[in-house]
């Protein structure tokens, strides 16, 4: 029986010429608008991702503080779950790169010789797990080294973190809502194509019907055409998007800040290639599935 399910579901793929290619051009125009939107999640989330990398809080420390003090806060801070990462930078490691940037500047370096001694203090650059956690961090640097602590630039910064922190996540929001409604979309007009081609064979099934033909031997083979256009679809998609992502490979370099689109379809072509025949296949099977059920009336 599933034999010849199998057979008659590919004879009818292949007989029915224009309808086959019909139907495989608008899921082939589905699945990859699907691709793009995984493009756009990737790159969505490598913008968000940069953005949170620039966002830091920077604990400096009075000139008086011992360097073991300091160490030792830093180890307390680094053992938090809401800290990413710490960058300990010396008060000696500060005036060499204060000199740097003053290089050109004769006036400033002469003023620090006259000083006689390092005016700068150490600092800890802190960066969080999220935005959202940098000012736990704050409360407990104030509880617990209050006494070693000079400053921290949190409070100059609090409006534009919040800020950030509102816009990453209606970034992130929006762009869900975007991937959805346009998948949505997209099934639909694969589900409906498929519907289409299905009804165009009613009379065939209605003949079957009338021989005493059961219900999965007349879906089957519809099923399984269906599921030939998903994967024959996905396969030309998968061959489409070679070349465009290479095109557009090196001009993403530059746009996304270094984040390359060909290296990121090569990298994860086997994510790409289980989702779209994934997709494809269940498109084309839960499609003739449901066109010969609602419309045919079986």
């Amino acid at each position: 029986m599933l034999r010849r399910i199998f057979s008659a579901g590919a004879k009818s793929f292949i007989r029915s010429g224009s309808v086959s290619f019909a139907t495989v051009l608008i899921m082939t125009v589905t699945l990859a608008i699907i691709g793009f939107l995984v493009f756009l999640s990737a790159v969505l989330s490598m913008t968000l991702s940069g953005i949170r990398d620039k966002v830091d809080v920077n604990v400096y420390f009075a000139t008086s503080a011992s360097e073991s003090d300091i160490l030792n806060l830093k180890s307390e801070i680094d053992a938090l779950p809401e800290v990413d990462s710490t960058v300990y930078t010396s008060a000696d490691q500060a005036l060499v790169e204060f000199r740097e940037r003053h290089a050109d500047d004769a006036l400033t370096l002469r003023a620090l010789d006259e000083l006689g001694e390092n005016p700068l203090g150490a600092s800890l650059s802190i960066k969080a797990s999220d935005p959202s956690q940098y000012e736990g961090i704050v409360t407990y640097l104030e509880d617990s080294g209050s006494l070693i602590i000079d400053s921290v630039n949190y409070f100059q910064n609090k409006t534009v973190i919040e800020r950030l922190t509102s816009a990453i996540n209606a970034t992130a929001k929006a762009g869900s809502v975007i991937v959805f409604l346009f998948a949505l979309a997209s099934t639909i007009i694969a589900l409906a194509t498929i519907r289409l081609a299905i009804y165009s064979s009613r009379d065939e099934i209605a003949v079957m019907r009338l021989v005493g033909a059961s219900n999965m031997y007349i879906r089957g083979p519809f099923i399984v055409a269906g599921i030939l256009s998903g994967v024959f679809a996905a396969l030309i998609t998968l061959l489409l998007f070679y070349p465009a992502a290479w095109y557009v490979g090196k001009a993403t370099v530059v746009w996304l800040g270094g984040f390359n689109v060909f290296t990121y379809y090569t990298d994860n072509f086997p994510m790409f290639f289980l989702v779209l025949v994934g997709a494809g296949v269940f498109l084309g099977g839960f499609a003739s599935f449901l066109g010969v059920r609602r419309y045919l009336k079986i």
